[in-house]
């Protein structure tokens, strides 16, 4: 069956496959559905950083005209991520069959694609992706703990900090990928308690200012 055909019985397999007495039954004779759950929402937080209060840092230098214009523009980033980059690997990885090969993470992404692609673009393509996940990755959260420290001990702190952050990556490098990640999980975890609580407390506002924003016969031409 051509790659174009199979989307459709691919997507038909998620849904069949979800509610169905297979999963159901995976869930109860043990913690994999669970288990899934916790990963997919660990990883999918990791990636899209939705509930952790990072996004507010980078939004909060941005130069707008209003909170909520920019707040439009920043939710723009969990429906790329979430809904169209995470949908589009899923679906790779269902249509080439990779799915079955028992391998995970960036293995299986790249798996997929080179099955997916001529030659061998499927695993440079998820290369250079990795890499330039990456390497934003520890620029951006860089700069979120610039700010952090900055704020909370002056501009003092920036220049240790950076020495400390550096050390974190050598030492992140090199140590076992499941420490890594169990850790990196509790750390984020320690980070949405406290932003949610915020959210939570702010959100009577956050309603106010949205609907006065809307409430503006311009809105849609501010700058």
């Amino acid at each position: 069956m051509a790659r174009g055909g199979a989307l459709p019985a691919t997507i038909a397999l998620i849904f069949s496959d979800a509610f169905t007495g297979t999963a159901a039954a995976g869930g109860f004779a043990g913690a994999s559905v669970a288990a899934a759950m916790r990963f997919g929402v660990a990883r999918g937080i990791f990636s899209n950083e939705s509930g952790l209060g990072t996004g507010g840092i980078a939004a909060a230098a941005a130069q707008t005209s209003h909170p909520v214009r920019q707040a439009l523009v920043s939710m723009t980033q969990t429906f790329i991520d979430t809904l169209i980059v995470v949908s589009a690997t899923a679906l790779v990885i269902l249509v080439t069959g990779s799915w079955t090969s028992g391998q995970t993470g960036a293995p299986l992404t790249s798996l997929a694609f080179s099955r997916g692609l001529p030659g061998e673009w499927g695993g440079i393509v998820v290369t250079l992706g990795v890499v330039f996940f990456a390497y934003s990755t520890l620029i951006g959260w860089a700069y979120y703990g610039e700010r952090n420290a900055e704020t909370l001990f002056g501009r003092r702190s920036v220049a240790p900090y950076r020495l400390v952050f550096v050390l974190a990556v050598y030492v992140g490098a090199v140590t076992e990928l499941e420490l890594v990640w169990t850790f990196a999980d509790i750390m984020n975890g320690l980070m949405a308690l406290p932003n949610l609580v915020g959210l939570l407390l702010l959100s009577g506002l956050v309603a106010r200012e949205t609907k006065a924003y809307f409430a503006q016969p311009d809105w849609r031409d501010r700058g």
